[in-house]
């Protein structure tokens, strides 16, 4: 007569018996129970940590990109026919237009930047101003979008655009004018004069980034040239990319259609520091989180350990009736990979629906606790998101499965291994 194939009808049925054997019948309810919601709340915890990282990814990278360019161009310094040293670039249109045949390029737009101090009534901040065209402007993702800003884009030529929370500091909104005070400003006899013009607030962004709308401002790039004494030369060039992420591969050629004065700094080597900051710490994130579902995992060998314990009048009844020793091992291994299976299930479920929902969540958890539960100007940016990534979810089903299945080898072993004879002398 052949032998029963592994894993037959009813050694699930003995497994999922003992499962549900209360303390009075030998079974270990309670420790089933609590492995079951410890292995839940940690696989619970894993994905959500996992989300939340690659949402926090996300946001922050989706901020730079989106409101700054994905490689700035700027000249090397060279030395004037005056014999001052300059870092201007006079034929910024002819390198424009060379930038602008480089496959992949997006956009080009010729800057001027300088820092000013901006004032209105009694309020007065540090401000980083842009000259920029004003169709140069509105193809800045995070800067130009109508639903987040107040104001109205194509006024801009006639004003200045500030930042959310730059406005807020100076106490003005739309239609209010701020005074910008230059201190390299004119230039006569008896030495430098401080520049200071007045401008109409015409547009207000939220670029997402706290330290954006807090320092950044935009002026129209002809009035930026006058203002900060850049006549007929820019500063340099922002460039953007339809493959920022892949960046590095297209740097050489801009350098080459930039010239032998060009030189390039991409949104890598400005955000670099930080991204692998965020790579080191999901790294130690997850093994936390591994850490805690393996101590969620080790209830299983405790429950098991008792229940093989109390059920050894059992199995050496199994083993007089025909069971062999893989069997035996084969039903507690599924006694305790059924609860192993069962909190991941559960624990999938509450890790997604939490990151589903978790702006509601957030947002619940702030109102409860007054405010301030997540800081913008501590933060960075505005809000937090959570982003589900199924290689996520599924290295975090992958990692309870080998855990919780493997951890069940060991008592389940030593139930294969009982004597029968032992196991029923004292029954």
């Amino acid at each position: 007569m052949a032998s029963p194939r592994p894993f037959a009808a009813y050694e699930f049925l003995i497994a999922w018996r003992y499962l549900r054997a209360k303390r009075a019948e030998g079974g270990v309810s309670v420790m089933t129970w609590i492995s079951l919601i410890g292995i839940t709340l940690a696989v619970a915890a894993l994905i959500i940590t996992l989300a939340v990282r690659s949402g926090f990814r996300d946001e922050f990278v989706s901020t730079i990109l989106g409101a700054n360019a994905h490689v700035t161009v700027y000249s090397q310094a060279y030395q004037t026919e005056g014999g001052g040293i300059a870092r201007v670039i006079p034929d910024y249109a002819d390198w424009a237009e060379r930038l602008s045949g480089v496959a992949g390029v997006t956009r080009v737009a010729p800057l001027v930047k300088g820092q000013v101090m901006a004032v209105h009534r009694d309020q007065n901040t540090g401000l980083e101003v842009f000259g920029i065209a004003g169709e140069d402007l509105a193809e800045i993702p995070r800067i130009a979008d109508p639903e987040t800003a107040l104001g109205d884009l194509a006024a801009f030529d006639r004003g200045v655009a500030i930042g959310r929370e730059a406005a807020r500091s100076l106490g003005v909104t739309t239609g209010d004018v701020v005074r910008f005070i230059n201190p390299n400003g004119v230039k006569g006899p008896f030495g430098t004069s401080p520049r200071i013009n007045e401008y109409e607030v015409t547009y207000i962004f939220n670029s997402g980034r706290y330290d954006i709308d807090k320092t950044r401002a935009y002026l129209p790039f002809a009035e930026a040239q006058s203002f900060f004494n850049r006549d007929g030369v820019a500063d340099e060039l922002e460039v953007n990319v339809t493959e920022p992420e892949a960046i590095e591969t297209l740097t050489p050629h801009l350098l080459a259609a930039g010239g032998d004065k060009a030189l390039v700094w991409t949104w890598k080597d400005s955000a670099g520091g930080f991204l692998r900051a965020l790579e080191v710490e999901d790294t130690v994130m997850f093994v936390l989180m591994s850490v805690l579902v393996l101590i969620a995992s080790m209830n299983i060998i405790s429950g098991l350990v008792m229940l093989v314990k109390n059920k050894g009048r059992d199995i050496g009844i199994l083993r007089t009736m025909g069971l062999t020793q893989g069997a035996v091992m084969r039903v507690f291994f599924l006694t305790g990979a059924l609860v192993g299976t069962l909190g991941t299930i559960f624990g999938v479920i509450l890790g997604c629906l939490f990151a589903i929902y978790f702006d509601q969540i957030l947002a619940f958890v702030n109102g409860t606790a007054g405010g301030g539960v997540w800081e913008a100007s501590v933060r960075g940016i505005y809000r937090l998101p959570a982003k589900l990534e199924l290689m996520d979810v599924l290295s975090a089903v992958a990692l309870s499965l080998v855990l919780s299945w493997g951890i069940t080898l060991f008592p389940a072993r030593r139930a294969a291994r009982m004597n029968p004879v032992e196991a029923l002398r004292y029954e």
